[in-house]
């Protein structure tokens, strides 16, 4: 009987993080590292980032975005160190790591949104 993997999963969470990252992150990257900056939107306060970002749908979806991105990472970087570096003998060593650092960041984000929705109901 065939052994079954996770690959497939892997894959789909590799094409899930592309499209979000593809949607979410260069209006972020706008409004965070240029419109702001260059005084083109006014500066968020406080009090207004914090609502927007402590609100629970809104925390939902940046978490979405930043787990999807990092799963996204986590497999391009891994088949890079595979077939770029030729690293493919250290299979299990280069998964731990890459997959571990998304997990951490994962869990960092999570850690981060729920400091925020805490503070909003506060």
């Amino acid at each position: 009987m065939a052994r079954r993997t996770i690959e497939p999963v892997l894959w789909l969470l590799f094409s899930a993080g592309g499209v979000v990252s593809a949607l979410f992150l260069p209006a972020l990257v706008f409004l965070f590292a240029l419109a702001i900056p260059l005084g083109w939107v006014d500066e968020p306060g406080r009090g207004e980032l914090l609502g927007l970002v402590g609100h629970p749908l809104t925390a939902l979806v940046l978490l979405g975005v930043f787990v999807l991105s990092l799963l996204h990472w986590a497999q391009r970087f891994r088949y890079a160190l595979f077939d770029g570096l030729k690293l493919k003998a250290h299979q299990r060593l280069i998964n731990t790591v890459v997959y571990g650092l998304a997990l951490l960041g994962s869990l960092a984000a999570v850690v981060v949104l729920w400091q925020a929705v805490s503070a909003r109901n506060a």
